[in-house]
This record gives structure tokens, C-alpha cells and sequence, in this order.
């Protein structure tokens, strides 16, 4: 049974469920795998996920052009060909320069964007809530906001977020703040509020707890390695069949242990390459090449990760057999 806070939502509301951050596949000279992008499309969209989620930080869009930026979102809305709806991160530092990235990104197709408060700029709480409505009023898509302090270094307040979620500057929030006490309180504020925000979490590891706290969906970065888990979590827990989702969430947590397998490096480097070397190894992208300056994560992390998979009977038979 649902709680409360997880009453049907309205028609109008596109993302909920699991929205995968979509990885970007490169090929060994760096340049972007658009016939692997084309194919990891398919793959999440047939493992039954209810949205994409590209340009994020698991996209590694910081390290791309404008204009490949424009091309892996054509490609992913291409690849989505309808079946799920995108959200598309349009992460820069201004308020002029997200909305001319947003605009370009809307003309490819995606059904919404998500971006930050303000990049390198020292601005005060007046200032974020401008850039958020200049936004909005600049571009022609739901505007989503993502909370991600690790990279932005600050945090959108709650009562920021609940007077744009009023005022429709904002249809929803993507939190990565890791603040589950925030998260928890920010679901209380929109159900005391009417609603106004639809709220997907980037925490992998709870996504049971966090489903049963009131979240509308979750994005995980996880979800490339194995999306069908987090849906089979989502579905369990969307049918309050709780058991079920904490034991799919001690499963996936089992999985998360990749991430820490690279030691040393960046944190870039450690997560995305953590993924990406697992959805090689799966057979999901053909090469775990990350983007330019980062890292490789190292054949003895790799081996790591590998035997992970294995354990959890994750690796395609001849490969697991193989390894044995």
C-alpha cells in the first residue's frame, strides 16, 4: 500500500520510478560511442525504467563540448524513441548561459531539464532564486532543480525549494545532497505544501528507505550496471511489499561495493569508471573508456569489480565460467 505521500500523482507529472543517469560509452580514442549510446538506451528502456536522465554527472557532461552535449542528447532522445520521457542537465555557470544550453537541448527533444544553482558565482539565497526564475521564464520545458553540493558547493535551502515548487518556477528536485535528514524533511514541506514538487533521490544504497519515506522516484547511477534491480525494488516497494524491496536493496548495496574497489583516484574517476568497468565486463558497452584527464580505475580494480559480479551471478555465462 502506498503511503500518503505517494498518492497517485497528476497526468501532468512526467518522472517517477527509476530514472537512470545515462552513461556516456566512448570508444578507446575518446570520442563518444554513439552506436554504444544507442544500444545502453535500449537496454534500460527494455529493463523497464521510466525515464532518462542524460548530461549528469554519471553522463561525465562536464567533460564533453556543447556541441557533443547536443549530440548525446539527440542520441538518447533518438534511442528513447518515445518510450520514456528525458530530463537533460543543462549545467553551466550562469543563468544567460544555462538557458542559451537548455534551449539548444530542448530543440533535440528532451521533455525537461534540471540544473544547478549558480557555478564559480558567490551568491546569496536571492540571487540562486533569481537565477532559477530567470531560467524558467528563458526556456520552454519544465524546469527540474538539482541539488548537488559535492559539486556546486552549496545547498538549495528547503524553503527555497518549496517557494519555487509554489510559485511553478520548478516542477520537481533532484537531490545528491546525501542529506537523508534534508531529504526527509523537504518530502514533509511538499506534502504540507499541496505537492507542488515531484522528488526523485540519487541515493543508491536507500532507496527502500527512501521510497517508504515519500521519494517519487530515484536516479541511480548504479542503474547502468543493473537497472532491473532497481526496478523490481521500485515495483515492490510501489506495492508496499517491503520485504521484497530491502532484500533487492541488500542485493544492490552488494553491487555498490564496485565503487569502492578504484582506490587513489578521483572521485570521477572512482564512480564512473567503477560503472563503466562493470557494464563492460556485462557486455552492455563495449569499452570502459573514460572521459579526457580522467583516470583509469587499473586492471587490479577491475579484476575487483569483476569478481564482484561473479559473485552475484551478474557476468554472462562464458565469462563467468571463464573466471571460475
Amino acid at each position: 500500500m502506498l503511503t500518503a505521500s505517494q498518492a497517485p500523482l497528476p497526468a501532468t507529472v512526467r518522472f517517477a520510478g527509476v530514472v537512470p543517469p545515462v552513461a556516456t560509452p566512448l570508444l578507446p580514442d575518446g570520442e563518444i560511442d554513439f552506436a554504444g549510446l544507442e544500444r545502453l538506451v535500449d537496454h534500460l528502456v527494455n529493463e523497464g525504467v521510466s525515464g532518462l536522465f542524460a548530461l549528469g554527472s554519471t553522463g561525465e557532461t562536464a567533460y564533453f563540448t556543447d556541441g557533443q552535449r547536443v549530440d548525446i542528447a539527440r542520441t538518447i532522445v533518438g534511442a528513447s524513441a518515445g518510450r520514456v520521457p528525458v530530463i537533460a542537465g543543462a549545467i553551466e555557470l550562469t543563468s544567460r548561459r544555462v538557458i542559451e544550453t537548455a534551449q539548444r537541448l530542448t530543440a533535440t527533444g528532451v521533455d525537461a531539464i534540471v540544473t544547478t544553482a549558480p557555478l564559480y558565482t558567490l551568491n546569496s539565497p536571492t540571487e540562486v532564486a533569481a537565477h532559477f526564475r530567470a531560467i524558467a521564464a528563458g526556456i520552454d520545458a519544465p524546469l527540474w532543480a538539482y541539488d548537488v553540493p559535492v559539486r556546486v558547493h552549496s545547498k538549495l535551502s528547503l524553503d527555497l525549494l518549496i517557494e519555487l515548487g509554489r510559485d511553478g518556477v520548478i516542477h520537481g528536485v533532484k537531490d545528491s545532497s546525501g542529506d537523508d535528514v534534508g531529504f526527509r524533511r523537504l518530502v514533509a514541506a511538499n506534502d504540507a505544501a499541496g505537492r507542488p514538487l515531484q522528488l526523485l533521490t540519487g541515493h543508491e544504497v536507500v532507496v527502500d528507505a527512501i521510497a517508504l519515506a515519500g521519494a517519487d522516484g530515484v536516479v541511480p547511477g548504479l542503474a547502468n550496471v543493473e537497472a532491473a534491480g532497481y526496478v523490481r525494488l521500485w515495483d515492490a516497494a510501489t506495492r508496499g511489499d517491503w520485504d521484497t524491496a530491502r532484500a533487492e536493496q541488500e542485493r544492490l548495496n552488494r553491487l555498490f561495493e564496485i565503487v569502492f574497489q578504484p582506490r587513489g583516484l578521483s572521485g570521477d574517476a572512482t564512480g564512473v569508471g567503477a560503472f563503466k568497468a562493470a557494464m563492460k565486463a556485462r557486455g552492455i558497452i563495449d569499452h570502459d573508456t573514460m572521459a579526457s584527464t580522467v583516470q583509469p580505475i587499473g586492471d587490479e580494480a577491475v579484476a575487483r569489480i569483476r569478481a564482484i559480479l561473479a559473485d552475484l551471478d551478474l557476468l554472462p555465462k562464458a565469462a563467468s565460467e571463464s573466471q571460475a
